[in-house]
Order: C-alpha cells, then structure tokens, then sequence
C-alpha cells in the first residue's frame, strides 16, 4: 500500500475519532446482557422538519469488525450530528467477539482500543449466534421502547443505517423474511422499515473474504470452512435478496478498509435479483468520514438517510 494512502486512511480514522463522546438522553435495556441496551437521543432543532410530523426514528448499528474493542460510542457523534438534522436517533449495543484464547473467544471488553485485529490474542469477530440474536431482538423490541421513551419519534418511520460492520447488520435487519425458515430470526413478513443507508458494509460475504477484509473478519465471524459454508445462508446480505426495502450503499472510492468491490457486488447481486440498489460512491474520501461529523461524506450521508426517512 502506497505511503500516502495509508496516511490519509490513518488521518480519516483519526479525525472520525476525536470527536468527545455524546451523553444520550435515555438508554433502555432489550435483554439481560450488559451489551443488549440501546441509547436514544431526542431531536435538537426546535420543529420538527414537517410540521405536525413526528421525527423519523434512524437506527444505528455501529461497526468495528464485530469485534468486542469498538463499540457503540464510537457512534454517539454521529448519533449527534443525526439529530441535529431533525432525526431521532437509537444507537443499538450488541454482543460482539471477545480475545482469542486456548480455549477460544472470552467475552472482552466494550471500549475502543485492543490489540491489532488478526493477532494471536487478539480480538475475534463477532459471536455466533449471539450477534444476530441481539440485533434482531434490538429491532423487534424498538417500537414498544420507542413508544415509552422517546414520545418525539415514529417508529413507523424507521430507518436502519450502519458502518462497516453494522452496514453488514443493516442489510441483514432488511432480510430476514429471506432466511431460511429454521432460523430462529426469521420473520413471516418484511421488516416496518422505510429503508436501509448501508455505510461502506461488509455487504458480501465472499468477496470479504477474498479481500480478507478486516484481518479475516467474515472467517472469524462465521467459523471455519464446514461452518462457513454452513451459516453463509444465515449471514449473507448478498444471499439474501431480492429485500423488497429500499436500500442505498454509501461508499468511497478510496475505502482500504472495506474496499468499493465489495458494495459493488452486493449491488450486482441486487440487480440479478431484480432489485434496484442505490450505490453513492464519493471521490477522494475512504472508510471513516462517512460516520465523521467533520467530514463533508457525513452530510451526504445524513441527505441520504433523509431522502428515505420522509
């Protein structure tokens, strides 16, 4: 890789990262979990963007590989920037991938930093199959929670985005009357979402893990090559279309992390399935600026979500 793209990718990050974390005004729990809550932030501007409407309810799922050391504050300025907009926001947590041991993943810890992805010791992808088990039952009980602490949202009005990782989840949400029916989080009928805004996701299962995105990722989330091709059908955004929900990918060009390739598949996928996938590739911007309230992506991706949640 180039010195200077890796500096610039180095500064995006470091940027996307400096921003103080945001205090939400409430925070419930879905689940027994110390990980299974969901933050909401209410509304900023003084009136609602439609007079007499309630604020539409954009849901986050943050990245970070499904790994346990990037959680959701990661999120909150974003969640921020969100509601500056006229958005109410909820930031789910979910259980994510602890250390490798000799005995395999342990829990680990639910804050920023760790040890580099893909190391020996180092944090592992995801849980199986308690990642999926905690994002379908933070969706499923949104509205209810919604309807007790956030009176200034609609929940009717629901759009799910995510980063990276929580893209991957996003797309997922939209698909689950796709899974097979033995899936303990599949659902007789389409998600009540007016969309998904699908950040730079890890979108397609296979070319991540051609692409060994994010230090092996999708291996590590899914298992080993038996498991693999086991779970895939469970798992994969790209596996599971036509979704019959609107759906845009926000990428850049210059995304090292998750490259354009992989959205760019899944739009493929899309579309030999009959189904129209918007696809916003923006020039010289990489994986962190479209969750970087400082970066002028953020903005293209709050018009985005807004052009879905009215």
């Amino acid at each position: 890789m180039p010195d200077d793209v890796a500096a610039r990718a180095a500064a995006e990050e470091e940027s996307a990262f400096s921003h103080p974390p945001v205090d939400p005004d409430a925070t419930a729990a879905y689940g027994d979990h110390p990980d299974q809550v969901i933050d909401f932030y209410a509304p900023r501007t003084p009136e609602p963007a439609i007079p007499g409407v309630l604020a539409p309810l954009i849901v986050i799922l943050h990245g970070g590989a499904w790994r346990a050391p990037y959680d959701r504050r990661h999120m909150t300025p974003f969640a921020d920037f969100l509601t500056h907009r006229g958005f109410a926001v909820a930031n789910v947590e979910y259980r994510r991938g602890g250390r490798e041991t000799e005995g395999g993943a342990d829990a680990g810890a639910g804050v920023q930093g760790g040890q580099v992805a893909g190391e020996p010791g180092g944090p592992v992808a995801g849980r199986w199959p308690e990642t999926f088990d905690d994002v379908a039952a933070a969706v499923d009980a949104l509205p209810a929670l919604v309807r007790e602490i956030l009176p200034q949202a609609d929940a009717r009005r629901m759009v799910v985005t995510g980063h990276s990782a929580g893209g991957h989840l996003a797309l997922w949400v939209a698909a689950r009357h796709l899974l097979p029916t033995d899936a303990p989080w599949y659902t007789a009928r389409p998600a009540p979402l007016r969309g998904v805004v699908a950040l730079a996701p890890i979108a397609d299962f296979a070319v991540a893990e051609k692409l060994d995105v994010c230090g092996g990722a999708v291996r590590q989330l899914l298992g080993d090559e038996e498991e693999f091709a086991t779970r895939q059908p469970y798992a994969d955004p790209a596996l599971l279309l036509p979704t019959g929900i609107a759906t845009t990918l926000v990428q850049g060009r210059t995304d090292i992390d998750v490259p354009q390739a992989v959205a760019e598949s899944y739009a493929d996928a899309a579309a030999k399935a009959g189904e129209v996938v918007g696809l916003t590739l923006l020039e010289d911007v990489g994986h962190f600026p479209l969750i970087d309230p400082a970066a002028d992506a953020c903005a293209v991706v709050a018009e985005e979500i807004a052009q879905l949640a009215w």
